[in-house]
């Protein structure tokens, strides 16, 4: 893919005349943009409601009303609009048809309006890919609800528009949201254009609980009334914006209770400066981001990092060798990090301590570390003690092993681990390793030995095993694991799992962006190997 400087803005006409100049199949750049059309809707929120399969909606001979007896519509309108209020927009306006008691109800429930449910199918097919005619009888139903129904709205899902089709329409269906209210917006352009303006009535939607903006230059927050805030938001996410760090900042600082912020593939880099009093959890995947400073975050719990767009084959030349810093201020509750990557990210922390009379920089909060070491590189390994001692209470570390590149710029033996001095959550607090995609690299034996001589307190070590060691011809998966199988254990009720990787040519951190923002589940980066993995015997 072009770099995204270089699309943003650019008409599609001529991104397509410079392919052909260039000699590359034009059909690419399509394939392309579907690819990125299909990461930003995976990022985005299912609806609350379904489509329920076509029936006719009638109480008329229906066996379980034995008597007759419409005993449902003899419910208090608070429970008739709570039952609406679950239902897709168009089976909730067909309660109507049941009888005069149903035909006022619906009007006062709070609506879902899913677009993709106006569809003949229920959208049953998927998203549209890029070339595909943008279906003017959703855009003209979505018109009509909008108008007819008097608000508020519990949510709504637009994303089967070609925005820049349908301008006039667009404009018109915010107006209507600020108007009536709406409680969960996802609002997605369909380029292209990619870099198509928001209107700037957006913020002043003050209902919003929820929103998720896809494709879209966000407006010029410069020009935007003091008074626009979010005060009721919860949760936002941006995917494939185009916005300036000002832009960022403006959205952060207007929405006071916001505990939720997902940013998924910035068309443009951009640098996050996180100050607020209210978020809970940061998560960005396939970003562009420059630069990731935690300012002042008091609440802040997770900072998930997934999905590296400068190491996707997707990504132009120019965008490859892009790194970024994280670096982190006052956030006394941040439990879980990761994925960080020692030797392409820098690290900065501003909290110190004085240990044996020297200065050493911490965060002793974070329990749950995910980091991603190329093994074949030694300049990415020689990062790897200094990162560790910045968690001394480190509790769970998940290592992700990425694809060696033929070209090897060095490896690192047990020597180095032993001759580098004592890691203290090593030594001390990690209780589970998990190491993912090993490869049986000279390497990741020796960080796996190390870890496991070393370990006062390591119950748990699970490696997943890469498809590579079961290759016809190769050492074989025990000559690889028998150093680690005969290593002298420090913790001698460790409990050794090995398992064979379901998947094949993986090529990084294999992730659940759903599970990262769910704080319910404790650990992110727990995906249990995997789902299904088979277990190895080693002999």
């Amino acid at each position: 893919m072009d770099d995204p400087h270089f699309l943003v803005g650019t008409p599609r006409s001529e991104l397509l005349a410079k392919m052909e100049r260039e000699g590359r199949d034009p059909a690419t750049l399509d394939v392309g943009i579907n690819l990125v059309l299909y990461f930003v809707y995976d990022y985005l929120p299912d609806p609350p409601v379904s489509p329920a399969p076509t029936t006719t909606l009638s109480l008329a001979g229906a066996s379980w009303v034995s008597d007759g007896v419409d005993r449902i519509s003899r419910l208090p309108d608070v429970l008739l609009r709570d039952i609406i209020s679950r239902l897709p927009a168009k089976d909730a306006a067909r309660t109507a048809a049941l009888s005069s008691r149903w035909r006022p109800i619906w009007r006062s429930a709070p609506l879902a309006l899913v677009d993709s449910h106006l569809l003949p199918d229920g959208g049953a097919a998927g998203q549209f890919t890029i070339g595909a005619p943008s279906p003017r009888a959703v855009t003209d139903a979505v018109s009509r609800v909008l108008a007819a129904h008097p608000g508020p709205f519990r949510c709504v899902h637009l994303t089967r528009t070609i925005m820049e089709e349908h301008r006039g329409e667009m404009a018109r269906w915010l107006d209507i949201l600020v108007a009536k209210g709406v409680q969960e917006l996802v609002f997605v352009n369909r380029p292209w254009p990619l870099d198509l303006r928001l209107p700037a009535t957006i913020f002043s939607c003050s209902s919003l609980t929820r929103l998720y903006l896809g494709i879209w230059r966000i407006p010029d927050t410069a020009a935007v009334p003091r008074g626009a805030r979010f005060p009721n938001l919860l949760e936002l996410g941006l995917c494939m914006t185009v916005m300036e760090d000002h832009d960022l900042a403006f959205m952060l600082e207007r929405s006071p209770v916001l505990e939720s912020l997902i940013i998924m593939g910035s068309q443009t880099g951009v640098r996050l400066r996180l100050v607020s009093q209210s978020v809970r959890c940061v998560q960005l995947g396939y970003t562009y981001l420059e630069d990731i400073e935690v300012v002042d975050a008091p609440c802040l719990e997770r900072l998930f990092q997934s999905d590296n767009f400068c190491q996707s084959e997707l990504t132009g030349p120019s965008m490859k060798n892009c790194s970024s810093k994280i670096k982190i201020g006052r956030a006394p509750n941040l439990r879980v990090l990761g994925y960080i990557r020692p030797g392409e990210q820098e690290l900065g922390i501003s909290n110190t301590i004085i240990v044996a009379g020297a200065k050493e920089s911490i965060v002793p909060t974070v329990q749950i570390l995910a980091i991603e070491v190329q093994f074949g590189c030694r300049n990415s390994v020689k990062k790897v003690p200094g990162f560790l001692r910045c968690f001394p209470n480190l509790g769970t570390l998940h290592v992700q092993s990425p694809r060696i590149p033929k070209e090897s710029t060095g490896k690192v033996n047990l020597k180095f681990w032993q001759e580098g001095g004592p890691i203290k959550c090593v030594l001390q607090s990690v209780k589970k390793l998990f190491f993912y995609e090993f490869r049986g690299s000279r390497s990741e034996v020796a960080f796996l030995k190390f870890i496991a001589e070393r370990g006062r307190v390591l119950e748990q070590m699970v490696v997943v095993v890469g498809k590579e060691c079961f290759s016809p011809g190769g050492d074989g998966v025990n000559a690889k694991l028998k150093p680690l199988t005969n290593a002298k254990w420090n913790s001698k009720g460790c409990k050794l799992e090995l398992f064979k990787s379901p998947l094949t040519d993986v090529a990084g951190p294999i992730c659940s962006h759903r599970h990262a923002s769910d704080l319910g589940f404790a650990d992110p980066f727990d995906l249990k190997y995997y789902y299904k993995s088979e277990t190895i015997s080693v002999s």
